[in-house]
C-alpha cells in the first residue's frame, strides 16, 4: 500500500510542483525554508489524500492552453468590472437566475473543472453539479431575460470547450462531439 502511494507520488510531480508554488505564494517568499516546507506539506497531502487517476483523460496542447488561460483572464477581468459597476451604481440590483447547463463531456474531471472555472469568474457560482447527467446548475448574475440566460449558458459551454481543446485527449474530444 505504501509502495503504491509512493509510485503515485512520482506520477503527481507536476501537481506537487504546483502545490509548492502555491505554498510559496501563500507565504510570500521563495527561499529554501519555504520551498522545503511546501514540498514536505505537498508530499504529506498527496500521500494521505491521493488524487483519483486522470492521466487517461489529459494531454497538454501548449498553444491552446495558453489561449485558454489568456481568455479566462480576460473573462475574469470583464466580469469583475461588470460586478463592480453593479455594486457601486445606485439603483436596484440586477436580476439573477439559476441556470442548468448540460456539459458536453461526461468526464468527472472536466465537469468539476468547468464548474470551478465558472465559479472563479465573478458573477456566477455553481450551486449543484450532477455527475450522472453531466449537468451544472449555476447562479448567474445579471441574467434576468431569456437572452441573458442563453448567453450565460453559451459562455459556460464555450468555457468547457476551450478547456477540452486545451487539455483533453482525443477520445474525450470525440466523446464530447468536438472531433
Amino acid at each position: 500500500m505504501i509502495a503504491r502511494r509512493l509510485t503515485d507520488l512520482r506520477r503527481s510531480w507536476l501537481w506537487m510542483l504546483l502545490s509548492v508554488a502555491l505554498w510559496c505564494l501563500l507565504w510570500g517568499a521563495v527561499d529554501l525554508r519555504t520551498v522545503l516546507g511546501g514540498a514536505m506539506v505537498a508530499v504529506l497531502v498527496f500521500a494521505l489524500f491521493p488524487m483519483p487517476p486522470t492521466g487517461h483523460e489529459l494531454t497538454l496542447r501548449p498553444l491552446r492552453f495558453t489561449l485558454f488561460v489568456l481568455r479566462f483572464l480576460v473573462d475574469c477581468a470583464i466580469s469583475a468590472v461588470q460586478v463592480g459597476y453593479f455594486a457601486l451604481r445606485p439603483g436596484p440590483q440586477p436580476p439573477s437566475s439559476v441556470i442548468a447547463v448540460r456539459t458536453a463531456s461526461r468526464s468527472d474531471f472536466f465537469l468539476t473543472f468547468t464548474g470551478v472555472l465558472c465559479t472563479l469568474i465573478p458573477g456566477s457560482v455553481v450551486v449543484e453539479a450532477q455527475r450522472s447527467t453531466g449537468m451544472l446548475f449555476l447562479h448567474t448574475f445579471n441574467a434576468g431575460t431569456p437572452e441573458a440566460v442563453e448567453r450565460a449558458r453559451r459562455d459556460v459551454l464555450a468555457q468547457e470547450e476551450r478547456l477540452l481543446w486545451a487539455v483533453a485527449r482525443r477520445e474525450v474530444l470525440e466523446e464530447a462531439g468536438l472531433r
